[in-house]
């Protein structure tokens, strides 16, 4: 009998421990969670939007992907065609490296971009200078640069648009909804500041609300004297995880979106690689 005693009191003071530790487990967990969700909270907080339209282009880049997921991907070499309405086009190879918007372009077409230069044409930036060859001679002139200087910086910008919307010095404001086309959209204006008041671009974001995605837009190109707004509509694809426009075209438009003209200019992106691991060196001259 009193080996039995024992036992149950063993068995008694086991199943207190069990009973005790998984307690202490419980409290453990809701302690985690709850500092989870405080954190959460707290992160939540943090973000402060200057208005709705702020607030509308954020929660885009939260089905695209933000810059940040760019610059974790380290770098990209994709295939790009620049297709004009009389079907003349610039084809390359465009490489890009994140971190510094580094900007390389290998030209196997040049029909619109400099088509008096004739023979291979590489454009390049290194975070600090632009540059031009031709047959592997770099070229000098001032107006060819000015053009380089353009394209490498459109080039870059309009790939990574949707990523870069949420950078700093952009203001936005939001101009109410508008039914186009059947299809309702959230208008977000967005203008640039400059240090020096100089005028700079204006774009006009139309967001689907169904989809948190810029359908389409219209912007401005003033350092080549464009203030009239042109329309560019796009298509998006899925690759590693962040959303690009693939597909874009543009023409003439008035605010509201009205086609004036027709006639579309097209750019293709495609056979996209990330994370290739670029020399920096492709960015020198």
């Amino acid at each position: 009998m009193k080996h039995f005693k024992l036992n149950k009191t063993m068995h008694y003071s086991k199943l207190i421990l069990v009973i005790t530790f998984s307690m202490l487990l419980t409290a453990c967990g809701n302690k985690e969670t709850k500092t989870k969700e405080t954190t959460k909270k707290v992160k939540v907080q943090s973000l402060e939007f200057q208005n709705k339209g702020h607030e509308l282009v954020y929660n885009m880049t939260q089905k695209t992907g933000s810059y940040q997921d760019l610059l974790n991907l380290k770098d990209i070499v994709f295939n790009y065609t620049y297709r004009t309405p009389d079907k003349k086009e610039d084809v390359s190879i465009e490489s890009y490296i994140f971190d510094g918007e580094l900007s390389h372009g290998t030209y196997l077409k040049h029909e619109r971009t400099l088509p008096g230069l004739k023979g291979k044409m590489q454009q390049g930036y290194n975070g600090k200078d632009f540059w031009l060859k031709i047959d592997g001679q770099e070229i000098t002139d001032n107006e060819a640069i000015e053009s380089v200087k353009f394209t490498r910086k459109t080039n870059f910008y309009w790939f990574a648009m949707m990523q870069k919307l949420l950078d700093p010095g952009i203001n936005y404001q939001y101009l109410g909804q508008e039914s186009i086309d059947g299809k309702d959209y959230e208008i977000v204006k967005i203008t640039f500041s400059s240090a020096d008041d100089v005028a700079t671009d204006i774009y006009q974001l139309y967001i689907n609300p169904e989809t948190h995605l810029v359908d389409q837009f219209l912007f401005t190109v003033v350092s080549k004297n464009v203030t009239d707004p042109i329309l560019m509509r796009v298509k998006y694809e899925n690759i590693n995880g962040v959303l690009l426009t693939t597909y874009r075209k543009y023409t003439k438009s008035d605010w509201k979106a009205n086609v004036i003209k027709d006639a579309w200019v097209e750019e293709l992106t495609k056979d996209v690689k990330f994370n290739q691991d670029l020399d920096k060196a492709l960015f020198n001259k």
